[in-house]
């Protein structure tokens, strides 16, 4: 209806898959050089930011970050392209550094396709099979209707994700019962909710929704003890996508349970704090080129998360693992030390969830040495669950931190819906 035009993708994206492993490295090297070449001579935003390159060597481009990008999209857009001619939309602010971008309309029916190719592998059509999509939306009126309208048009039901109370989730599993669902997309917090809800209630989903396929999770961290339990409530895959708006599908689980990237599209670095590649199974931070927007410039692009390349990875298939969340969740503790902000929750995460009485929680930082865990739960915590949090966190972070406690009704979720685990509020 946009105008996208979804067969040429389809056969472009068909022609990158065949290329062999043994061409793989040259195809690479030539779609670097192109889309950098592009940018250089009608991206007067992205020239602004090369300096003199002899030898025009990959490595002596410059590492976009999100900070680069807030900036109105006029002066960000490649000549030839405007708003009207382009696809335009905006990251979820997440990192703190929200921007809108654009993609031409090739490079979004290319990154759309390559979304279905990847559903297919477990036999979900994104045309025609039926979602249950647990994502936010905007609340105010046009917004809304808009996408209530696209849920419509592409066949999804959104169940609400800003209050999910028992009786919320009540409705929930009620709706599962009188709809033919094939597969679950979503914030894995909500998703993992529903599933506690299930299991506490002695549901399994597939036995009053027979027609469910899998469950697809996105945006937020997937924990192995969260993995477990929705494969036992669900009783279908649980599949993980990792994307971000602005570059499409970054990676998607595979058959092989392995977390693979989009080596079509994207080009994926793993970089050291002095922006320098790191080998294989170390973990750094993830940069990613888009090798087809031409409308606007993501040449070795920060998208403010860390994580590793398995030793097993190939340049036609690269694999994921170590995801760590973003770059921006690091603890700064008084002895100097750094750590990520998903340590606490690894940390605390047994101990309080092991009498089952704790549905959810965060952790905010307020000083260097004090941190609130805001949970939601039937009862408050008892003193001993307490003393075992403080017990861990001493021995796994270190003595001395002042630890405090909110219990709350219902988790905010004001960010569309996304839960974020760690938020350090010191500078």
């Amino acid at each position: 209806m946009k105008g996208f035009d979804t067969a040429f993708a389809k056969a472009e994206l068909q022609r990158i898959i065949d290329i062999p492993e043994s061409e793989y490295a040259a195809y690479i090297s030539e779609q670097k050089k192109k889309i950098v070449t592009h940018h250089e001579i009608y991206n007067s935003f992205y020239r602004s930011l090369l300096t003199e390159r002899g030898e025009k060597d990959w490595e002596t481009l410059p590492v976009l970050t999100k900070a680069n990008l807030q900036q109105p999209l006029e002066n960000r857009l490649s000549q030839n392209y405007d708003r009207k001619t382009v696809y335009v939309g905006k990251t979820s602010g997440s990192s703190g550094h929200p921007f809108v971008f654009a993609k031409d309309k090739d490079a979004h029916a290319l990154s759309w396709v390559s979304f279905q190719k990847r559903y297919n592998w477990y036999s979900i059509d994104l045309d025609t099979s039926k979602q249950a999509r647990f994502y936010g939306i905007p609340l105010t009126t046009i917004a809304y209707q808009k996408e209530r309208l696209k849920d419509k048009l592409g066949n999804r039901y959104r169940f609400p994700i800003f209050d999910l109370c028992e009786h919320k989730l009540a409705g929930m599993v009620k709706k599962f019962s009188k709809t033919p669902f094939d597969y679950i997309n979503g914030y894995t917090s909500s998703i993992v909710l529903l599933a506690k809800h299930l299991r506490k209630h002695q549901i399994i989903l597939t036995d009053i929704c027979p027609t469910l396929k899998a469950c697809i999770v996105t945006s937020e961290m997937l924990f192995p003890e969260d993995l477990q339990l929705m494969e036992e409530q669900f009783n279908v895959p649980i599949i993980n996508e990792y994307g971000a708006s602005e570059v499409g599908l970054i990676a998607f689980q595979n058959k092989e349970n392995q977390l693979e990237v989009d080596s079509e599209l994207l080009f994926v670095e793993i970089l050291d704090d002095k922006d320098k590649p790191v080998p294989h199974g170390v973990v750094g931070r993830i940069v990613i080129t888009s090798f087809y927007n031409k409308a606007h410039p993501f040449i070795r692009y920060d998208i403010g998360d860390m994580g590793s390349l398995s030793p097993l990875s190939t340049l036609k298939k690269p694999i994921l693992e170590n995801l760590q969340g973003r770059t921006s969740d690091m603890a700064r503790l008084p002895s100097g030390k750094v750590v990520p902000g998903l340590t606490f929750y690894y940390v605390t995460k047994s101990i309080i969830e092991e009498n089952d009485n704790v549905s959810e929680f965060i952790i905010e930082q307020t000083a260097q040495d004090s941190f609130t865990f805001i949970y939601t739960s039937e009862r408050p915590l008892s003193d001993l669950e307490k003393r075992n949090i403080a017990k861990a966190t001493s021995k796994y972070l270190e003595n001395g931190l002042k630890l405090r406690y909110e219990k709350v009704d219902v988790m905010d979720r004001r960010n569309r819906g996304k839960l974020k685990q760690f938020t350090s509020l010191v500078s």
